[in-house]
């Protein structure tokens, strides 16, 4: 499932991780990269420690947290802390499709990348190309959002990010190890979610609101792993 999740970050919080990325030390993202994908990634990375990456990764996780729409499509259970990257001219990063496990830098903890997201930081008329392109069930979709808006996919997915031919693209990206493994139970549930959280706006006082919920709980037991 592929899901946009719209102002992760305010204007104002992403006009500051700007100022400060822009002036950070950046290296070479194949240093992060797998044996693979070093033969394909061209960009420049924060390091997993560096201490801007750790203040502005702890932001965002904090609004994840208080996202609805990002809690219900994840349902996460464990979330990397984010890391950032940028894309100058004639940069890009090709067909790759993210490790199963990923170690939690400075940690003995790991943690299975289930979702993969990507946190845009720059507005689409900042650059050109620089598209986040995922492969589906249903073809490519190629994916360009607002500063402050987020692509959420799943981790089996291959996917890549087209050259960039114009300006800089700034962006966070991290996984999420979910409480329910399958993107197919996990689709299911969050349509169902969405369609009680309908509901409930619409008719409050339906009767079948607590036979709904009891089913998507039921759902999520069965499904879920913690």
């Amino acid at each position: 499932m592929l899901n946009e999740i719209r102002n992760i970050l305010s204007e104002a919080q992403v006009e500051d991780f700007r100022r400060e990325l822009e002036t950070a030390d950046w290296s070479d993202g194949r240093g992060s990269a797998g044996y693979l994908s070093q033969a394909v990634k061209r960009n420049a990375q924060l390091p997993d420690t560096h201490p801007s990456g750790l203040r502005l990764g702890e932001t965002i996780v904090m609004a994840l947290e208080q996202n609805a729409r990002f809690v219900s499509a994840a349902l996460p259970q464990k979330i990397l802390p984010p890391l950032f990257n940028r894309y100058a001219s004639g940069q890009e990063y090709g067909a790759h499709i993210d490790g199963a496990v990923r170690p939690i830098a400075g940690t003995a903890h790991r943690i299975r990348t289930d979702l993969s997201a990507t946190l845009f930081l720059s507005a689409p008329d900042e650059y050109e190309g620089g598209e986040l392109i995922i492969e589906d069930l249903f073809g490519s979709r190629s994916v360009k959002l607002g500063a402050g808006d987020m692509m959420l996919y799943p981790g089996s997915s291959v996917h890549r990010v087209s050259p960039v031919t114009r300006g800089v693209r700034y962006a966070a990206f991290f996984w999420v190890q979910s409480m329910v493994r399958g993107d197919v139970e996990r689709r299911i549930l969050f349509d169902l979610d969405n369609a009680i959280q309908a509901l409930a706006r619409d008719v409050p006082n339906h009767a079948e609101l607590v036979r709904l919920a009891g089913v998507y709980h039921n759902l999520l037991r069965r499904w879920v792993e913690v």
